[in-house]
């Protein structure tokens, strides 16, 4: 399965009785020495948000050797104790092989219990593992549930996903006018994919009137977004005399 790469979902933005916000201002400037001794002290009085910023610190070894289970040790603390992002960040664990053995299953449950607390990219993967069958039985119902969550809440990774099943009928209808709403919402937050899916909808007159000019314009937004298949796309046009 392709990595489910995104953020861990911390905003890292001593003295006697620091606090958390005071940990985060210091490892915001860089000062991870300091950072780390609040969050210690703070995890230590099983305060969730410190634990799961120290994982944080472990797992991306800031101020510290790097080490996996120590990062995994504080998730699962504060995971315990119901923090989402620890959640969320011991699925990603599961599901990307960081530091455990590769467990599917694993990475639902944990999923699964951040989604329930809104998270949305946590019901993203849901999605994902649900629409491929990654661990699961393959079930496009399910995926679509879960991506239409996320959707609903604006996430434009959903979006193009669900854009993605209406164009290919996967679990429902082919629609491409749905699709085409769908790759809107997330091409206007700057989804490349969504841009260049776009681009190609307008460039074969899919759910839209055929205007390769207009597939032209999406496929140089997707291509300035760093997408080398729009770029190749729009080359094509541009020599056509688009």
């Amino acid at each position: 399965m392709k990595k489910l790469i995104v953020s861990l979902g911390l905003a890292l933005t001593l003295s006697f009785g620091a606090t958390f916000d005071e940990g985060v201002e210091a490892a915001n400037k860089g000062d991870y020495k300091t950072a780390l001794n609040i969050f210690e002290d703070l995890a230590s009085k099983n305060n969730t948000k410190a634990q799961h910023s120290l994982g944080f610190m472990f797992y991306n070894g800031f101020g510290v050797k790097q080490d996996y289970l120590k990062a995994k040790e504080c998730w699962e603390k504060a995971a315990g104790e119901g923090l989402k992002e620890s959640q969320f960040a011991l699925g990603l664990m599961y599901n990307n092989e960081v530091g455990v053995k590769q467990d599917y299953l694993k990475a639902k449950e944990w999923f699964e219990k951040a989604a329930a607390q809104g998270y949305t990219q946590a019901q993203v993967n849901l999605g994902i593992i649900y629409s491929h069958g990654f661990g699961v039985k393959q079930d496009y119902k399910k995926g679509i549930e879960w991506y239409e969550k996320a959707a609903a809440q604006g996430h434009s990774q959903a979006q193009y996903n669900l854009g993605v099943m209406y164009s290919n009928g996967q679990g429902v209808k082919q629609d491409y006018l749905k699709a085409k709403e769908l790759y809107e919402k997330a091409a206007t937050q700057g989804y490349v994919e969504a841009q260049n899916n776009l681009g190609v909808m307008y460039e074969r007159g899919q759910g839209v009137k055929q205007d390769k000019r207009v597939a032209k314009q999406w496929f140089g937004k997707a291509c300035d977004g760093g997408d080398q298949v729009g770029c190749n796309n729009y080359k094509i046009l541009n020599e056509q005399g688009y």
